[in-house]
């Protein structure tokens, strides 16, 4: 179905990123069962209408023929990075480069995942106001949005004359982290914004999330998969009173 846009006084737009922000609140067994997922990640996060970067998030991954729904850090950490803080920078990762960027193209390679969404926020600059105009963006149908998105393995570093046992009982649990990937907007996106999210159909769905296809040639396209509406639906802008 289209896309319904409303206008929001949503959160603040002091994250610049697309997308910066997003909606979550589907309960998780219900993603497990709209995305075919077997195991559901015992980890339970509250709804969120504000998601923010560096919050855990839901994701959808798949592993030795089994998908499962679990729940990783926003903010790519690359498996080199001397911190975690790193990822704060590694939201988003560009369709166009994710096969040859350092901090993108192992993922892309082998752990690939789809992130969860019930709608997004976006900034659109009005001529002639400093403030830009928060608009809201999910499926008509109120079905969950499915991000295309890269996820990686992060452990701390042993710092320099820690001996390993004592370096492993100090660095904790190693960090599971995505990104969304984006891509040049679909022609309703683009008069919002230059960029949006890549948003798999589900037929895409296997072939993106199996970590034996390597087809570096197989770049995920950044067209929002949305049908038309029947024209009794009023499916594209409606403002806020």
């Amino acid at each position: 179905m289209a896309p319904e846009w409303t206008r929001s006084s949503g959160p603040g737009s002091s994250f610049a990123a697309m997308c910066g922000r997003f909606v979550s609140s589907s309960p998780p067994d219900e993603l497990a069962k709209y995305f075919d997922a077997e195991q559901v990640a015992e980890t339970a996060l509250e709804p969120s209408y504000n998601v923010s970067p560096s919050n855990d998030v839901f994701v959808v991954v798949e592993n030795g023929g089994i998908r499962r729904l679990d729940a990783f850090h926003w903010g790519l950490i690359p498996f080199w990075a001397k911190d975690a803080k790193t990822g704060n920078k590694m939201i988003n990762a560009r369709a166009e480069s994710i096969a040859e960027k350092n901090a993108y193209k192992r993922a892309f390679k082998k752990r690939r995942c789809i992130i969860p969404a019930d709608g997004f926020y976006e900034w659109k600059k009005v001529p002639g106001q400093k403030a830009k105009q928060p608009y809201y963006i999910q499926r008509a149908d109120g079905e969950p949005l499915a991000f295309a998105g890269l996820w990686e393995v992060w452990r701390p570093k042993k710092a320099e004359g820690e001996d390993a046992a004592g370096a492993a009982e100090d660095q904790g649990e190693f960090i599971r982290s995505c990104t969304i990937i984006t891509g040049e907007p679909n022609e309703k996106m683009a008069e919002i914004h230059d960029r949006m999210p890549v948003i798999l159909p589900p037929t895409a769905w296997a072939e993106w999330l199996d970590p034996d296809n390597d087809d570096l040639e197989t770049r995920p396209s950044a067209s929002c998969w949305f049908r038309r509406p029947p024209r009794s639906s009023p499916c594209t802008r409606s403002a806020l009173r």
